[in-house]
Order: C-alpha cells, then sequence, then structure tokens
C-alpha cells in the first residue's frame, strides 16, 4: 500500500550499522542491527529497526519496516500564516528509553537547528525550520531517532486553537434571565421592629 500511494517520492538513509553480540557455548555470535530513516520530504515519514546476520539483510529488513511505519507529519506556522506550512504546529516532546526530544516552532527561514540524526529524520519529514531541545544518553542512536520519530507522531495528537470548532458565544445566566431576575426581586426592608409600650 505504502509503495502503491508513496512509492515513487519516498527515499531511504541508514542512520547507523552497528554489530550486536550473543554470548554462546560456541563463543560470540556476532549480527547487525541497522536503522533506517525513510520519508518522502513532504509530510510523511518512517523509522525501521532491523537485527540480522548479514548487513544486506539488516538494511533490507530495517527499510521494510520503515515503509510499514511510516506516518504522516503535521506542519504549521511560527507567527503570519504567510505561504506554505514550514515548521512544526506546537511544542511536541517525545521520549524513548532516557531520551528526550522537544522540538520547537522556529521562523521561517532559520533551518533545522539540531543533531544530525533529528536533522536527518526532520527533513526527511518535509520540516524546513524547528529548534529542538535534547536530554539524556543522545549517544544511543536507536533510543535518539526513535524519540524525535514519537515527537514528530505527537503533530497530529494536539488539537491546536485553530481546530476548534465555531461555537457561539453563550450568555449568561444573568443576561439570559434578567427579566425574571427584575420581576422576582423584592427590595430588602430596612424598616425596625418597633418595640409595644406598655404604660
Amino acid at each position: 500500500i505504502i509503495d502503491h500511494f508513496l512509492g515513487s517520492s519516498l527515499k531511504d538513509e541508514v542512520l547507523k550499522i552497528m554489530p550486536v553480540q550473543k554470548q554462546t557455548r560456541a563463543g560470540q555470535r556476532t549480527r547487525f542491527k541497522a536503522f533506517v530513516a525513510i520519508g518522502d520530504f513532504n509530510g510523511h515519514v518512517g523509522l525501521g529497526v532491523k537485527c540480522s546476520k548479514e548487513v544486506a539483510t539488516a538494511i533490507r529488513g530495517a527499510i521494510i519496516l520503515a515503509k510499514l511505519s511510516v506516518i504522516p507529519v503535521r506542519r504549521g506556522y511560527w507567527g503570519n500564516k504567510i505561504g506554505k506550512p514550514h515548521t512544526v504546529p506546537c511544542k511536541v516532546t517525545g521520549k524513548c528509553g532516557s531520551v528526550l526530544v522537544r522540538l520547537i516552532p522556529a521562523p521561517r527561514g532559520t533551518g533545522i537547528v539540531s543533531a544530525p540524526v533529528p536533522k536527518k529524520l526532520l527533513h526527511m519529514a518535509g520540516i524546513e525550520d524547528c529548534y529542538t531541545s535534547a536530554r539524556g544518553s543522545t549517544a544511543t542512536l536507536g533510543n535518539f531517532a526513535k524519540a524525535t520519530y514519537l515527537a514528530i507522531q505527537q503533530t497530529y495528537s494536539y488539537l491546536t486553537p485553530d481546530l476548534w470548532k465555531e461555537r457561539e458565544l453563550q450568555k449568561s445566566p444573568y443576561q439570559e434571565f434578567t427579566d425574571y431576575l427584575m420581576h422576582a426581586h423584592r427590595p430588602v426592608g430596612t424598616a425596625r421592629s418597633v418595640e409595644p409600650t406598655t404604660h
């Protein structure tokens, strides 16, 4: 389905290939873990991770998983709504492991201010301008990429004010029932009670 709709425009990039080892009775068994980002530079991005005995197989598997995890990216404006949307619609956060990535809207022409890993993902998602802030163990590339992916995913989960439904301004109860209140209102008597006098 992804190939049918986005096939020609999708580009993939290998973020990292790292060897992982498992201790067996005969010694260590080395496998390769591949991280692949995929996107069409126009509002769609995906991330795939695959482990395999051979590098080529790992990359192939990661590309398939990345295609299956493609998500739409909502873009917005920093200030005035002039031209096409170019940045994230609001501040969004993604967390994976100890890594916390925050994406902050930026004015047009700023570019993507970030580390190389989120920069690739944001560029593939079609975001032109964005500030980022990251904390935690960002050297762990897998978690760093996943946290950025989750932050990008959050762009569609916020209901921003421009999506609010138009509603009529409701009257307050005092305004609505003002006629009734005028008729029902009785002034409180201020006359003192007179004590009867005995002669």
